[in-house]
Order: C-alpha cells, then structure tokens, then sequence
C-alpha cells in the first residue's frame, strides 16, 4: 500500500454568495479574496509534493477548465471534467472510479481558506492512520462562535489520538442549538474535507448510492482524454442521481471518523468573511483599490478598478466589477444572492 495521498481538488462552485466579483467563469475559487494568489492556489500549494502528496487531481465543469490550467501554472495536475454538476457524491465517485483500491483520497473543496497549514498537515497525519484501518475520515473544525451557519458533526467514541468515531451529524441549528453544543465541547463545525481509502468508498457508495457511483464509473470508462484532462461521458452521467456526499454516504455508513483541529478554517461564504479575514486599516476598514474614506469605520470596499469614495459610512460593503456595483451592510451578507440572482 502506498503511502503517498491523492488530494482531490473539488472545484465546481459557481460561489454566488459573493457575486459581483465572483459569477460564471470566475468563480469565487479563482478570485485573490485574503491576497494575492487564488483561493484555488492556495487549496494546491496546501498538499505540496514534497509533503507526500501526489500531484493533484482537479475536478471541475468545463467552463473552468480554462481557468484551472492559467492557475495551475507550471504545477503538475491532472484534470477529471464534469459534462454538468451533479453535487459532491457524483463528483467524488468519478475520482474514486479513476483510482486504485489502495490510494487514499484527499478530498478538498477549492473555496477555503485555512490559515494554520501546519495544523492542516497533522490533522491529515492523523486521518490518514484511522483511514488505512478502513475509516471514512472528515475533519471537524473546532468552533470558536455559536454559528449557524454550519452543519456540526459530534464526537462518538474516542478512536485514541487520531479522533472519534462519528456519533451524528447535525443540520445547521438554531442558535440557542449552537450555543448549547459549543458549550458542551464535543462538537465540530463540518467542513466537508475527506480523506478514505478509494476502495472503501467505493464499497460505501455500492452500499448506500449505487446508482450515483455506477453512473459516474460508467462516465469514466466512456470518457474521453485530452491531454491532461480527462472528460467524463457526459450520457451516463446525466443518470447520476445529485446528492451531496454527506447525505449520501457520510450519514448513512457506520464506520465514519473524525478528526477535530483548529487550523484557521474559513469557507469564505460572504462578504462579511472577506472582512473578518482581510488586512484591514486603524478605523477598520478592508480596501482593496483606489477608495476615499472618510468618518467611516468597519467597511469593505473593492473598487474593481473605480475610484471609490464612502463618507460617514459604517460597516457597509462596496463591491465594484464592471458595471455591476453592490452596496449593503455587511451584516446583510447573506442575501447577496436576491442580487445576483436579479442581475442574470
């Protein structure tokens, strides 16, 4: 058995929670939102070869096939193309169709920001032991606020150092919910990073969503290769059943692992995110481009090229990308979508 991982680079989102800048080919991923390489860089240069790992494998639609390969630069990698989304089950079955039994899977969405890679890196150590006893391992972020934002995951029994055996996982709660689970201890925020044996998934999806790993490992074995890239056929992924691989394996299998770890974990999931993350000035602000303030205090602004000025303004985004401009309370962050869902 190998002792190399295969991360596996989940690159599909279309991220319109921060729409204006992120929309269509530009997704949220290909964006420099906390500096001056990508979200999807950063995911790469997270599992570096010479760590052991292997050259990644990057799963995305064809509209951002485009975008990976400019990003990728001179790294090696290898592309797995998705002909329409089908969620996270569908997508992970395709890489799990591709590999061999033994290889351990890294799977990795492409949005995140994790700020400790050290941490990043002992949590895979420990995932990676408990995954070669044959557990499907996700990795618990260690909450530090009653979010509710999340869906939270409970320790089970403890599986030594390594982490615990999964007991539940929990639908985003309410907050008197959050809170009582924060003050509880034992919970984790779900931050949807796997890592299993390929073989063994393969055996949970024949188990729990047969139809999902049959479709996507007959797309695969009709799929067509150019270059680096492999296509899969988009006729019989078409018959994939969309689910997301919590609901369809991660719930259902029993022998799921945690391992909880702190490692400055942030899915970026609104503008609001991006402030909390960003360099910011004396009076709080984030800016990014040629901006004016003045009297104005906790504010994000990215001028998208204009000049932008904002004058006894608090805590409010500007975000500027060609002729769309949005302007909200950042508090109002999550409704972001009525924007760009008015603006296709």
């Amino acid at each position: 058995m190998t002792d190399m991982i295969q991360p596996v680079i989940l690159c599909g989102g279309a991220g319109t929670r921060l729409w204006p800048e992120s929309r269509g080919h530009r997704a949220k991923q290909f964006l420099p939102l906390t500096g001056a390489q990508s979200l999807f860089q950063q995911t790469v240069q997270r599992a570096p070869a010479d760590t052991g790992f292997a050259p990644p494998i990057i799963l995305c639609g064809d509209a951002h096939v485009a975008a990976v390969r400019d990003q990728m630069g001179v790294c090696e990698a290898s592309l797995l193309v998705e002909p329409m989304p089908r969620n996270t089950a569908a997508a992970i079955a395709l890489a799990v169709a591709r590999a061999d039994a033994d290889t351990l899977l890294l799977i990795m969405p492409s949005d995140h920001v994790i700020a400790d890679v050290a941490a990043f890196h002992t949590a895979i150590a420990r995932g990676a032991r408990l995954a070669r006893q044959d557990w499907i391992v996700t990795f618990g972020i260690t909450p530090d606020a009653p979010e509710t934002g999340f869906g939270y995951i409970a320790n089970g029994a403890s599986l030594g150092e390594d982490g615990f055996a999964v007991d539940r996982f929990i639908e985003k709660p309410p907050l008197a919910d959050a809170q009582a689970m924060l003050a509880a201890g034992g919970y984790s925020w779900n931050a949807g990073i796997f890592l299993f044996r390929a073989g063994r998934m393969r055996d949970a999806m024949l188990t729990h969503c047969r139809a999902i790993f049959e479709a996507a490992d007959r797309a695969v074995a009709a799929g067509m290769v150019d270059g680096d890239a492999l296509y899969a056929d988009p006729v019989h992924f078409a018959t994939a059943p969309s689910d997301s691989i919590d609901y369809a394996v991660m719930e259902k299998d029993d022998r799921v692992a945690v391992v909880p770890a702190a490692m400055g974990w942030s899915d970026l999931g609104s503008w609001q995110a991006v402030h909390t993350l960003a360099p910011k000035d004396a009076a709080d602000n984030a800016i990014t481009g040629d901006a004016f303030l003045h009297d104005s205090h906790g504010n994000l602004v990215r001028t998208g090229g204009k000049r932008v000025s904002l004058v006894g303004m608090d805590h409010v985004a500007v975000i500027v990308d060609g002729d769309d401009i949005l302007v909200m309370p950042l508090a109002r962050s999550q409704d972001v979508r009525a924007a760009a869902k008015a603006r296709e």
